[in-house]
């Protein structure tokens, strides 16, 4: 069984890089382009340094989008490392019409201080559109299944592997000319372990490409390794920057 799901999830992230690079071979592309960033420093009694840091590339031609992003965290207090993360997500997307779309997904989550040296899991689902009726707001959904490998830190603990079915939703809603509100839902359900993630955003336009963004992220998983939490919650004001 074991043996089935690691060849499952090689097969998914071989057939969406082989897609990816037939389809780039090809112009008229839609691009897009953000960065993200937010860090404070200090110093004197203590000497803390925390750094917040997103990018996300899209490409967009006919009927295909691709997407790929990077999410980290980096905290340190007094030259000692208290937390770092790295959290990398890309995606191919196929849209049958405006509505209706499959996706394959792949996403690998380095986090030391998680009990696990990482975890990468593999998906392909099918998707839709909706709230088209309503002109400030916009939502979609998606449901399917994968593959997720979480290999562990501690000697004592075993790595394992596991189906997953997954479920997301993204929904914005553009509170004025100049304001959105974006919240993302996520849960990856596996026998032995399931794992939730919501981010919750507000963005303020300061000129045409510039923004502020206030985010509050949160993971949950339900089985974890010993002395660990299962909750972790991460808020952050950013400048997002848009081209």
């Amino acid at each position: 069984m074991l043996v089935s799901l690691k060849r499952s999830l090689g097969m998914m992230v071989l057939l969406t890089a082989v897609s990816i690079s037939t389809q780039l071979s090809a112009q008229d592309w839609d691009l897009a382009t953000e960065l993200e960033l937010g860090a404070i420093f200090t110093s004197g009694n203590t000497d803390d340094e925390n750094i917040r840091f997103r990018g996300r590339f899209d490409a967009i031609r006919e009927d295909w989008a691709y997407r790929f992003s990077m999410d980290g965290f980096r905290s340190s207090s007094d030259d000692e490392l208290s937390a770092q993360r790295l959290y990398t997500v890309g995606s191919a997307t196929y849209s049958f019409d405006a509505d209706n779309f499959v996706q394959g997904r792949v996403a690998h989550e380095d986090d030391r201080f998680s009990g696990y040296d990482s975890q990468t899991d593999a998906s392909v689902s099918y998707g839709q559109v909706v709230l088209r009726d309503i002109e400030s707001m916009s939502l979609r959904y998606t449901v399917g299944a994968g593959v997720r490998v979480s290999r562990a830190t501690d000697e004592t603990e075993d790595d394992f592997e596991e189906a997953i079915v997954r479920l997301s939703t993204d929904y914005s809603w553009d509170i004025s000319d100049s304001a959105r509100f974006i919240q993302t839902l996520g849960l990856d359900a596996g026998e032995r372990s399931s794992i939730g993630r919501s981010e919750s955003s507000i963005e303020t336009d300061i000129m045409e490409n510039l923004s502020m963004k206030f985010t509050v992220n949160v993971k949950h998983q339900t089985e974890v390794p010993e002395d660990r939490e299962k909750t972790d919650t991460e808020a952050s004001i950013t400048l997002l920057l848009r081209f």
